[in-house]
């Protein structure tokens, strides 16, 4: 099959990851390097041929990759103090939260039909609403049918790691690559304040015998992983005055078993949500507690700061949820797989990537050799494709990024309101998004008025747009060496 023609322009506001769909209709992909940028240098080529397409182990591969969640998992072992599965809520963005349950044939319909419509598509994971492993006859199913219909596709499961030993050697020969297991702590002694109770071995356990239980299975589930070659990544999420401390040595023992990447996520606490620690008051840390946390994480297992806390059917890129598109009411008929637009878009994004990376490259270079001590936190607005592609009414979240004297790194995102509806602005709107842009020195968006631009002024931060549809790094670059008197280069294309 030869390659197809397609356009190379920037993905803009109005070359979004939408438009590149068309593209596909001209055939697929001929070349081996579909969907591969520039792989870093401390990186494995064995590693790196499997995370450079899976938009959760790689972040820079989540401005480009899609990932879906099946909800085929129901059956749960364990309850955790932040945790109320419900089966039936369109509108919330949460782990454990799905609009309909499916049996492992109604899946494999839906992953068709997303994977038809969906050329980002790159991952399928099955995340609950309960456990993975626990539910494992409906997981394993589901794998089999969707492996035998669309091989190429990446499989992953989440798991709170209590069944995971059971089942290692079966995720080994399904050639699933990616695992990740929610660790909470390592001391069956701040384990007890999170976990209420467990199932095992067909007996339930309270306390801290319970934590002792769950703690052991999930330092062997992860030891068998590591052992395997499967990547794992840690989730952890932070509860002030419990356990935040304590992620430090959470840190330092996946680190010693293998972990390949640690996600620490902030504890989601609303009464409205029904779970424990909402009713009772525990509340969960704000965005500059989030981020001391993980710089003091830093130079132990590398760090996964681009997480959203996904839905557990969530479709579509990091940060979007087109799951509504998928109900099984909207699929009619039969679904037969068409691999050409997938095939098509990866040739696209190979072209792309190649050029970001060396914009990145370039862009990092010259803030290493501003030689300033002074950081600087810029949030950016962005649809994806690392480019200032979004305007500032109508982000619902920021990419944070910090320029210093090491150069420029992804922090993680903020959320926020969305500001413009129908060309209408909530001055209260407004309020709640600069509050959540605290820390910020430089917002960069596509488009931005002058109301907001003003009032974020007077909150001590700038918003730029003249940098519109460029790469991330390169206008940051730009500003920062500005901002400390050094002249920047030529900026890459």
């Amino acid at each position: 099959m030869s390659a197809p023609i397609v356009s190379l322009e920037p993905l803009t506001s109005t070359t979004t990851f939408d438009k590149l769909r068309p593209l596909a209709k001209s055939g697929g992909c001929a070349s081996s390097s579909c969907g591969v940028s520039g792989k870093p240098d401390n990186v494995d080529p064995a590693v790196w041929g499997k995370i450079k397409d899976h938009p959760c182990f790689s972040e820079e591969a989540h401005h480009y990759f899609a990932r879906m969640h099946v909800a085929v998992a129901p059956a749960c072992n364990i309850q955790c103090n932040y945790c109320n599965r419900k089966y039936d809520c369109a509108n919330e963005s949460r782990p454990g939260v799905v609009s309909e349950k499916l049996t492992p044939d109604q899946a494999l319909r839906k992953v068709i039909a997303v994977a038809n419509e969906v050329p980002q598509l790159s991952v399928l994971g099955i995340a609950g609403p309960g456990d993975a492993c626990y539910d494992w006859k409906k997981t394993k199913t589901t794998f089999e049918y969707v492996r035998k219909e669309i091989p190429d596709l990446k499989l992953c499961i989440s798991t709170n790691g209590l069944a995971l030993p059971d089942h290692v050697p079966e995720l080994a020969d399904m050639d699933v690559e990616h695992v990740t297991i929610t660790i909470n702590m390592v001391d069956p002694q701040v384990g007890a304040k999170i976990y209420p109770w467990i199932f095992f071995d067909q007996r339930r356990y309270t306390g801290i015998e319970a934590a002792r239980i769950l703690h052991e299975r999930q330092m062997l589930g992860l030891e068998m992983l590591s052992a395997r070659g499967i990547l794992t990544k840690i989730n952890s999420v932070m509860i002030p005055r419990v356990n935040d401390d304590h992620l430090i040595e959470v840190n330092k023992w996946v680190k010693e078993r293998g972990a390949f990447l640690h996600n620490v996520m902030p504890l989601i606490s609303d009464p409205a949500h029904g779970t424990h620690y909402g009713l009772s008051g525990q509340r969960g840390p704000n965005a500059m507690e989030m981020k001391a946390l993980q710089d003091r994480l830093e130079g132990g297992a590398q760090l996964m700061r681009h997480c959203r806390q996904c839905r557990a059917d969530a479709v579509g890129l990091l940060g979007e949820d087109r799951g509504q598109e998928f109900t099984l009411d909207r699929i009619s008929g039969d679904v037969t797989y068409d691999a050409n637009k997938r095939e098509a878009y990866r040739e696209v994004v190979a072209h792309e990537r190649r050029d970001h990376v060396a914009a990145k490259s370039q862009a990092i270079g010259q803030v290493k050799a501003a030689d300033s001590r002074k950081p600087l936190l810029f949030a950016v607005a962005t649809r994806g494709g690392s480019r200032i592609n979004e305007h500032f009414g109508h982000a619902e979240e920021f990419h944070v990024y910090e320029a210093s004297s090491r150069g420029i790194g992804f922090v993680g995102h903020r959320k926020v309101e969305l500001y413009c509806l129908g060309g209408w602005a909530e001055k209260a709107t407004l309020g709640g998004v600069i509050a959540a842009l605290e820390g910020i020195d430089i917002v960069l968006c596509a488009k931005i008025g002058n109301c907001p631009k003003d009032q974020l002024a007077e909150a001590g931060i700038r918003a730029i747009d003249a940098y519109s549809h460029d790469y991330i790094e390169t206008a940051i670059s730009a500003l920062y060496t500005a901002e400390f008197g050094v002249q920047p280069l030529a900026a890459t294309a």
